[in-house]
């Protein structure tokens, strides 16, 4: 981006008949006033980084028109060969001689080309710097061709198989009033989990290009079905945790016992289970309503303080839950030794969730809420793996010989209309590109 730089002399006007003659002491550059960007021009134009955090780089070349139909591709390994990463920034090669020639026919046949790429070294700004040079020897290798790029540099919405960089272009022609029509739309790709059982060919590194055309919900081709006319790789797995996955299960069990006791009791309820597995839901839709009080550290900050607003809750005669984590028996003791002292009964509800759906539905309310949902759901941030890992690492399962009346198993059963379920059923999980 050209830059252009303030001026450090003074005009006449700020000069008097004592100083016109002295000689103006020049400032180094980098102590004078910060340049002011000028507008970028010319026929590859990058804009504002997208997203909250500006973790998506965008760009046009020329003037891409808004089609209903678009021809999406992968950059590296599908429009390019991908190369070590190692080799020089500005290092490419066509992946094949048929590309360039083949984009252009898509333009020609009235497709919008846009280009979805992940790009996770680009943080750091030298290499983003590079990168951007080159993807404008790419552009210039093709210069009658219009076309868009979107590349997510973090692991966010914006990675593959996630959708965000899509929507982003839905967004940006819905505001041009065009809708894209993704039955004549596609995506080509090289991330394809295919297999080769009967070849001496390595299998592909990671399947992140087919979930991301599922998730969109458009055909999708191998650079070699596209560019080539190859028959499509029969052999191939989509690794990773998918909901389809899941077996059809009860609310909880035993069913024999109502959730709640009729008639009511004081007790102390204590939740146990990876985070994200609907805790808090859960004590809303069932817990709250019959007048629970609700105990959780992240709201309180800390065990002390948790600790002590069960002992005031039950000394008041009041029922509560402590809805936490309470991945170990020394850490359910804490809770468990209080009620023991004021002779309350204590249950537990055992989340059954695995790690994987535990993830699955941190990504998915982090980053993929449905606008029905996010109307009415606080913005949350993404969990780090280790929450998950350490979970693991260190869960104990509760027995009732630890001071438990009763120990119900709830089992993950999502709540919500169609569209939200679409939403929550899509691929999440990042793959290894």
């Amino acid at each position: 981006m050209a830059l252009v730089s303030a001026s450090k002399k003074r005009t006449s006007s700020q000069l008097d008949s004592s100083d016109r003659s002295t000689k103006i002491a020049k400032i180094h550059p980098l102590f004078g006033p910060k340049p002011t960007p000028v507008a970028e021009s010319g026929p590859l134009r990058w804009s504002k980084a997208l997203g909250p955090d500006g973790s998506c780089l965008h760009v046009k070349h020329l003037d891409p028109p808004s089609s209903v139909k678009v021809a999406a591709f992968d950059l590296d390994g599908t429009v390019i060969s991908s190369l070590p990463f190692s080799a020089p920034a500005l290092q490419w090669h066509w992946w094949n001689a048929s590309v360039p020639a083949k984009l252009k026919k898509a333009a020609s046949e009235g497709y919008a080309i846009v280009m979805f790429s992940n790009q996770g070294g680009l943080r750091a700004a030298p290499r983003q710097k590079d990168w951007k040079k080159k993807i404008a020897l790419i552009a210039a290798a093709v210069p009658d061709l219009p076309f868009m790029l979107f590349a997510a540099t973090a692991k966010d919405n914006y990675r593959k198989p996630m959708i965000g960089m899509w929507q982003e272009l839905e967004r940006l022609y819905e505001a041009g009033g065009v809708k894209i029509d993704k039955a004549s739309s596609f995506f080509v790709g090289d991330a394809a989990g295919r297999n080769y059982p009967s070849s001496t060919k390595s299998k592909d590194f990671a399947s992140t290009d087919r979930k991301f055309a599922l998730n969109v919900d458009v055909p999708f081709y191998t650079p070699e079905e596209y560019f080539l006319g190859k028959a499509p790789e029969p052999n191939f797995t989509l690794k990773g945790f998918h909901v389809s996955s899941l077996p059809s299960l009860p609310l909880y069990t035993p069913s024999s016992s109502p959730l709640i006791p009729s008639p009511p009791v004081q007790e102390l309820v204590l939740f146990v289970g990876y985070p994200c597995l609907g805790k808090t839901t859960f004590f809303r839709q069932y817990f709250e309503p019959a007048g629970y009080i609700h105990i959780n550290q992240d709201t309180l900050k800390t065990r002390i303080k948790c600790v002590k607003a069960v002992q005031d809750a039950l000394v008041a005669g009041k029922k509560c839950v402590v809805d936490n984590t309470n991945r170990d028996a020394s850490t359910r003791r804490y809770y468990i030794d209080v009620a023991t002292k004021l002779k309350v009964p204590v249950r537990c509800m055992l989340f059954t969730g695995s790690l994987e759906l535990a993830f699955h539905n941190n990504l998915y309310r982090a980053y993929c809420l449905p606008p029905s949902v996010a109307a009415r759901e606080p913005r949350r941030e993404a969990l780090p793996k280790a929450a998950f890992t350490t979970f693991k690492d260190s869960f104990e399962e509760p027995e009732l010989g630890e001071g438990l009346a009763q120990i119900k198993k709830v089992n993950w059963v999502f709540n919500g209309t169609p569209e939200e379920r679409k939403a929550w059923s899509r691929w999440l999980q990042f793959d290894e590109k």
